[in-house]
């Protein structure tokens, strides 16, 4: 059983590809020391080891979920706007509960639950842009070692006045979460302005400093969600040369800076993606529900730049990364691009920790990564059995669950070597 390729399927992918269909991965304080066939390793498995046996399951790593915002969680599935619109009616009312500090906690649980609940294991996410909304989060995720990303919001104009910092308040917030949590056991931060639009050319200046001051950290947006947004942005700086420019002008662009949707992108900068190491966050499920537009994948591939998957709740309609990468199939066939199996489970681990700047941490099951890892069971539902029996291949597996999957498809999710869910 091996997996089956595509015309269409990347050859940079190939390499990444392995299945052993009756393997063994031993773990040691949370790293991966040893993987490979049973017959092979099961020497090495001292006697007084437990062995937990999942034979008729299938074992990948954990799920990498690129762009999501922990306080839209409460509002997913609001009706019936485009983003500019929406944001206003929906998302800024929402984000202004993280304001109170135990309305924050209480939510980041959920959230953090919610991620294990659908396989994730790490996350790039946005928080509000009050503090406390990041340090509640940070204070969850450090209860299981968990591999997360995270950054308060910096929004100085364009939305409501109980919802803006300034230019300095920006700046020293940010300094004082990254002095307070970045590299804090798997916990790193995100410098993260929300987008051009809600920022002044002074505030992404300060974003700009806190990168330079600390250039180990990460940078997230958004980039060319929705047409409206792009002309806005001309309007708002019309002395660059194009939207990534913007961002390109402050040095917000390179290695570990990850940018939301680019559903809307010159060709010049496709190039200047590829050639500053930037990468794209891909949301099908948001850019849909929005009517935002369709992701050119194939292009992304053509151009060379580094793309993962996101969820993007709230406008993003699950937190199951095998329901977004269903949506990432449906917005590949309208552009006659059908996302194969092989790929997709690619973008949703190595590929998502590739974008982040992860892959030598996380991603794969190479002796040494961090053992975070998703026990799926493929047949959850009484169709997807009825489909499974009618598979022949493992990308036919795969593929089935990726279309059918949900959460009743997540078995176990493993955070630091350790189960930090188990399916009722």
């Amino acid at each position: 059983m091996d997996f089956t390729r595509t015309a269409e399927t990347p050859q940079e992918i190939a390499p990444a590809l392995r299945f052993i269909e009756d393997g063994l991965l031993l773990i040691r304080h949370g790293k991966i020391e040893w993987f490979g066939e049973w017959e092979k390793g099961k020497e090495q498995v001292p006697e007084t080891v437990r062995v937990r046996d999942y034979r008729g399951k299938i074992i990948v790593p954990g799920f990498v979920d690129t762009h999501i915002h922990y306080p839209q969680s409460e509002m997913v599935g609001a009706y019936g706007e485009q983003l500019l619109d929406w944001l206003n009616k929906y998302t800024f009312p929402a984000e202004r509960r993280y304001e109170d500090r135990e309305y924050a906690r209480e939510m980041s649980a959920f959230f953090i639950k919610q991620l294990l609940r659908n396989g994730t294991t790490t996350a790039l996410v946005f928080g509000s842009v009050h503090p406390q909304s990041v340090d509640a989060l940070f204070e969850e995720a450090s209860l299981i070692n968990m591999r997360l990303i995270a950054g308060k919001v910096m929004m100085d104009r364009n939305a409501p006045d109980w919802l803006l910092d300034d230019a300095q308040s920006s700046y020293e917030q940010s300094r004082a979460l990254i002095e307070r949590w970045h590299k804090k056991g798997r916990l790193l931060y995100a410098i993260t302005p929300r987008f051009a639009p809600t920022s002044t050319p002074e505030q992404l200046a300060m974003a700009q400093r806190l990168r330079e001051e600390y250039p180990d950290t990460w940078f997230q947006t958004h980039l060319s969600e929705n047409q409206a947004e792009v002309e806005w942005v001309k309007t708002l700086y019309p002395e660059r040369d194009g939207y990534l420019d913007v961002y390109h002008h402050y040095g917000l662009t390179g290695h570990t800076c990850i940018f939301a949707h680019c559903v809307h992108l010159e060709d010049s900068e496709w190039d200047r993606l590829h050639h500053t190491g930037s990468s794209i966050a891909f949301c099908p499920t948001s850019n849909l529900y929005l009517g935002s537009g369709l992701f050119n994948l194939h292009k992304a591939w053509q151009k060379k730049v580094n793309v993962g998957i996101g969820t993007d709740i709230g406008a993003g309609t699950t937190f199951n990364m095998l329901q977004t990468l269903n949506e990432a199939y449906k917005v590949g066939q309208l552009q006659r691009y059908p996302l194969s199996a092989d790929e997709a489970f690619y973008l949703a681990t190595l590929g998502g920790a590739k974008a982040l700047g992860l892959d030598h941490l996380i991603g794969n099951f190479m002796p040494g990564k961090e053992a975070d890892f998703v026990v799926l069971e493929p047949t959850s539902t009484p169709l997807q059995q009825l489909r499974y029996d009618n598979s022949v291949t493992l990308f036919d597996k795969l593929f089935v669950m990726m279309t059918l999957g949900d959460d009743r498809a997540i078995y176990r999710t493993y955070v630091d070597g350790r189960v930090a869910y188990e399916r009722n």
